[in-house]
């Protein structure tokens, strides 16, 4: 998303810098100080953010797409306790649950929202302190992402029952190869390369997910999911077969539609897996210790 100072957006919509400034200091979203325009909670919520230059100081910045004429009221979005209580969890595990979609990441002590999470009504918040944190619109409460994710975690669903639901593709391919190569972790895989990949996990420490169903509207199962860095896996094994190579293809596309950090093995990297793996992860910001 580009970001544009109050003048440039004003130049963009073709409107008078003056009435664009005038227009959002009555929405409430800036307000003036010390001769400085400065950004309020509403009008972070509506998208607005900061940015510093050095010779000018902070100043504040918004979306190229900026809707002017919405309606932004703080006292209608929820907080991480009160979705938690909505949920009867408590609000730690609410964050940590957006974190597992994606939505959100740690800094500073906090949570900010990622392009999903704003995508999905998340609203960018910051403390008197500085920490960060998200509200939600109330129609997270229904999002079936969320729910999905907070019914397994909490032992309300078992996700294998899911697989009755998915294509047929993913059931026959689950019929096919069936996970019975048990890795050094107790995992259960489905060919040789895999458990490799598993053990590869396991000795380094990396906590990994096996065929994790990504949270996306389409059904689509990764091979390894690494939680703590948000990236994905995926051995291609079967580069032979024309219904496989085609399903790779579609599952690139969403990758790439979707912005998630992709790692791909084939069969030259599982001949040297330790030197592979390592250098690929270390590429996507993880290195090995």
């Amino acid at each position: 998303m580009k970001y544009l100072s109050t003048s440039a957006l004003s130049r963009a919509k073709g409107l008078e810098s003056k009435e664009l400034f005038e227009t959002l200091k009555t929405k409430g979203w800036i307000y003036r100080k010390d001769n400085q325009w400065l950004l309020t909670k509403d009008g972070r919520m509506a998208g607005g953010d900061t940015k510093y230059n050095p010779k000018f100081g902070e100043y504040v910045v918004w979306p190229s797409n900026l809707n002017i004429e919405q309606e932004i009221d703080s006292k209608t979005l929820l907080n991480a306790t009160k979705i938690g209580e909505a949920f009867k969890i408590s609000n730690r595990k609410v964050n940590l649950y957006f974190s597992d979609l994606g939505w959100i990441e740690r800094d500073r002590d906090g949570w900010i929202l990622t392009s999903s999470g704003k995508k999905n009504g998340g609203h960018q918040m910051e403390m008197n302190n500085g920490v960060p944190y998200a509200l939600w619109k109330n129609e997270v409460l229904q999002n079936k992402h969320l729910v999905r994710i907070i019914s397994i975690g909490e032992g309300e669903l078992d996700e294998d029952k899911e697989i009755i639901e998915t294509t047929n593709e993913v059931i026959d391919i689950r019929k096919k190869f069936p996970a019975d190569k048990r890795t050094s972790d107790g995992h259960y895989v489905r060919s040789r390369a895999e458990l490799l990949i598993d053990n590869f996990f396991y000795r380094n420490g990396i906590v990994h997910a096996y065929e994790k169903k990504l949270n996306i509207d389409e059904v689509m199962y990764c091979d390894f999911y690494l939680p703590a860095n948000k990236i994905y896996v995926e051995y291609w094994g079967m580069e032979n077969d024309e219904k496989y190579l085609k399903r790779k293809q579609r599952k690139l596309e969403i990758y790439a539609e979707n912005d998630f950090t992709l790692i791909e093995l084939n069969d030259e990297d599982i001949e040297n897996l330790d030197e592979n793996l390592e250098s690929k992860l270390r590429k996507v910001g993880l290195k090995i210790h």
